[in-house]
């Protein structure tokens, strides 16, 4: 069984003058961030390894999310730089065998084809939201029968979670 758990990077800022690359998470952004990491903590999907754009605002996430489990190997991909769907599955083909749960932090639209692709199962109302909007900060997340994972491909995923911070911004306000 292998686990992928598919991030989009928190809330963004636009300053003028800087690169698209080079742009920062806002004050919403790094809210949210830390929120998905203590869910993804909680909830027991901490990730065996993980693989992150190089825009400053994937790795201002990945700082944010990663406060719960330290110790958790992090590569940085240049390829899944705003990459389309099938570029970032080349990546995750490439994720070390003995991780048997994979956290990528990307980029939308990519991210989110990639989920839709990937996720021949789950709730017919999961993947409902997730093909209505996959914003900033949702996390989706998909189990596979697979040994390793190379062979990952179009629909062989279930889609279990899909996950938006205003949901756990919620949660925290009803406690």
């Amino acid at each position: 069984m292998r686990r992928l758990l598919l991030l989009r990077h928190a809330k963004s800022a636009y300053p003028q003058g800087v690169g698209d690359i080079d742009r920062p998470l806002n004050a919403r952004g790094r809210e949210a961030a830390p929120l998905m990491g203590a869910y993804i903590a909680r909830e027991s999907l901490t990730p065996d390894h993980v693989m992150v754009s190089p825009a400053r605002r994937t790795q201002e996430t990945w700082e944010a999310v990663r406060a719960e489990w330290p110790e958790t190997p992090m590569e940085t991909v240049p390829s899944i730089y705003e990459a389309p769907a099938g570029r970032i599955l080349d990546a995750i083909r490439s994720a070390p065998a003995e991780a048997r749960s994979l956290l990528v932090i990307g980029h939308n639209p990519g991210l989110g084809d990639l989920a839709l692709r990937l996720a021949g199962e789950g709730p017919k109302e999961l993947r409902n939201d997730l093909r209505d909007k996959f914003p900033t900060a949702a996390l989706a997340v998909l189990e596979f029968e697979a040994e390793g994972w190379e062979p990952i491909a179009a629909g062989a995923g279930r889609l279990v979670r899909f996950v938006r911070p205003r949901q756990l911004a919620a949660e925290i306000d009803d406690d």
